[in-house]
């Protein structure tokens, strides 16, 4: 299979865990355990965005990252298809694989766990926390990007995004319908430059509403896992997340 976006690879290990206190709760949703994150009282748009993890799972930086989406209104709900097993589990102190872990049995696990699974747990979260007025967007980071574009490929979800992501050919590109925001970086060796053109173009002939977001100065990882002490590395993350919901409010409120 050739990819436009690679399989995640060792240049997802790399990053930093964020300072904050998570404000979601985490409850089981079709039998998968699932972090979720409610609008304050009174700011509830009705609307809600569905978080698909990259490798480290519904991490500490997961959770900021959708609490940041319900302070903008939105139900949010993260799947952990990982089963508690996240990538963290099996590095050490300096960002490298445990004696004898098989990382790529470790992917091949979790990806078909994840598609066996997603699917049903789209379906139950539509019933248990959606209305008939609903609409839906999805976000994912790295190894959660396919989960974004099956869903563009649909009719479920109004919009969609993901960050600096892996696993993705040329036919998810083709097969989207529904408007996808791109938060990329200049330099990232999962998705390269010529990759992202590839993908660009495809949106384009096929006139899928789509908004590049491209950064320089940071690396594959950026928009979750940036080092936050440094300030650029900061702005591109917060600016990142910014852009995506930004991208949400409007096609939400179309």
């Amino acid at each position: 299979m050739g990819y436009l976006a690679k399989p995640s690879s060792t240049c997802c290990l790399k990053g930093t865990i964020h300072d904050g206190e998570p404000q979601g709760k985490f409850a089981t949703v079709a039998n998968v355990e699932t972090y979720i994150s409610q609008p304050e009282e009174g700011n509830a748009n009705g609307n809600i965005v569905l978080y698909f993890a990259d490798i480290w799972g519904i991490s500490q930086n997961a959770r900021l990252i959708m609490d940041s989406l319900a302070c903008s209104g939105y139900l949010t709900l993260g799947l952990d298809y990982f089963q508690g097993d996240d990538i963290s589990k099996h590095m050490s102190a300096d960002e490298k694989f445990a004696e004898g872990f098989d990382f790529e049995a470790w992917k091949a696990k979790h990806i078909a766990f994840a598609q066996a699974n997603v699917l049903t747990w789209i379906d139950e979260v539509k019933v248990k926390y959606g209305k008939s007025v609903t609409k839906y967007a999805c976000v994912g980071y790295c190894f959660g990007a396919p989960y974004v574009m099956d869903g563009l490929a649909g009719d479920t979800f109004a919009a969609g995004a993901f960050a600096h992501p892996a696993f993705l050919t040329e036919q998810h590109f083709k097969s989207a319908k529904k408007p996808l925001f791109l938060s990329c970086a200049a330099k990232d060796v999962a998705f390269e430059a010529d990759a992202r053109r590839t993908a660009v173009g495809i949106l384009q002939e096929i006139e899928t509403p789509h908004h590049v977001q491209l950064f320089s100065g940071v690396e594959h990882g950026f928009a979750l896992r940036g080092n936050i002490t440094n300030p650029y590395e900061r702005y591109a993350k917060e600016e990142s997340l910014r852009g995506i919901t930004a991208w949400f409010d409007f096609w939400l409120s179309q």
